[in-house]
């Protein structure tokens, strides 16, 4: 049977495959430690589990509207008010089947055939694809290591063509952890006023920061690029909640507008429980996001000592999310491999370690190392890694 051609060329999630190696080793028998996570080990905090139990017994399981029930939009709403200073409307805010959809229905009302975003390297897997799907065209930006992997205004205004749409923002990122400054987001602003050019502010990691750096969304630098950013957020990493499926974006009525219109075609809406829940995350205590803040920042304090210590392992500080993104380029020549790819799947097999390959993020030299799991965990597997490696210098 012939597939469809938006289908033929996408990419499967790297993170993904590694997990299934692992799990299937796992299931073998083997002490396998897994560094792929991309979500929160702890569980959802008890008042929103709560919260989803009162809706159920109280009879909140039928449809909602496309965009999202009306509570959460103003529980999203009074967030970015108290957060970011920011004001905005109830046709401002949709409500997605978590933040990945609300990138995926972005893209589908803000593309056509041709249409070009810029998207800095390392990027987040889903980002490319998505844009393919769109039927538009990824055009990726070396945001070099020496820079702590951050897009210059400079890079995207050289990257700027009649046929760029728009630019992705990711602050803290994944997979690298690093954030952007007030000064740095205003610079590249400047440029997509300038271009006209659509800002995607992908903010999700934005309650899990380790610096005393502030988190900024580029919306509240000024009105003008309030008005060019659309804001993708939700409660998946914040609040240890990535199975409940609840995102959105904030931006442009008329963009919000297309992409509730094509959501009602698509999932008609998110699921009536966990919108319940995602309100009560936000209208309630955010003592349990402190304490999963404190716990990922002593993780990695811990995490990125240990990892620096081991030969040929050069990493960029992290200031948020809870990934480190080291280049071990060194390492890997160190061992005689000829690629990370293949450095990676040595150390499963032997030490039993899974990783994730930077080419996955579209950088070939490094590695993702997710520390959401325990610090023995942590530990242990910065041993068999150190551990690896001197034994195949």
């Amino acid at each position: 049977m012939e597939l469809a051609n938006r289908v033929k060329t996408l990419t499967p999630s790297s993170t993904l495959a590694i997990t299934a190696k692992a799990k299937e080793l796992k299931a073998a028998g083997h002490d396998v430690i897994g560094l792929a996570a991309g979500e929160p080990d702890f569980n959802t905090p008890e008042h929103i589990l709560d919260a989803a139990t009162k809706a159920m017994h109280e009879g909140f399981t039928k449809y909602t509207p496309a965009g999202g029930t009306v509570d959460l939009k103003k529980a999203i709403i009074k967030k970015m008010k108290q957060d970011q200073g920011l004001d905005y409307d109830a046709d401002q805010v949709i409500v997605t089947t978590g933040a990945k959809h609300a990138l995926y229905t972005l893209f589908q009302v803000l593309l056509n055939p041709g249409d070009e975003v810029i998207v800095p390297t390392p990027y987040w897997v889903s980002y490319p694809e998505q844009i393919k799907l769109a039927e538009g065209q990824p055009i990726f930006v070396d945001a070099v290591e020496e820079n702590e992997f951050k897009l210059t205004p400079e890079q995207l205004e050289n990257a700027i063509t009649p046929n760029t749409k728009a630019v992705i923002i990711n602050s803290p990122s994944n997979p690298t952890g690093v954030m952007y400054s007030k000064e740095e987001l205003q610079a590249i602003g400047e440029v997509c006023v300038q271009h006209d050019i659509v800002i995607v502010s992908d903010e999700i990691y934005e309650k899990l920061i380790y610096t005393e750096l502030p988190h900024v969304s580029m919306a509240e630098i000024s009105p003008e690029l309030k008005e060019q950013t659309v804001i993708i957020n939700g409660v998946s990493k914040s609040h240890s909640m990535t199975g409940w499926r609840i995102g959105y974006a904030i931006g442009n009525k008329q963009i919000i507008k297309a992409m509730t219109s094509l959501a009602s075609h698509s999932t008609s809406n998110p699921t009536s429980i966990a919108q319940y829940a995602a309100s009560a995350a936000y209208n309630n205590s955010q003592e349990q996001v402190d304490v999963m803040r404190e716990a990922f920042k002593d993780r990695l304090e811990k995490l990125y000592t240990w990892i620096t210590d081991i030969p040929g392992v050069e990493c960029v500080k992290p200031k948020g999310a809870f990934y480190l993104f080291p280049n071990v380029s060194e390492a890997v020549k160190l061992n005689g491999f000829d690629n990370v790819d293949e450095w990676i799947k040595a150390l499963l097999e032997e030490e039993k370690v899974a990783l994730v390959p930077g080419s996955g993020f579209g950088s070939p030299n490094n590695v993702r190392l997710s520390y959401a799991i325990s610090l023995d965990q942590l530990e242990e597997a910065a041993k068999r890694i150190k551990r690896f490696v001197i034994n195949h210098q």
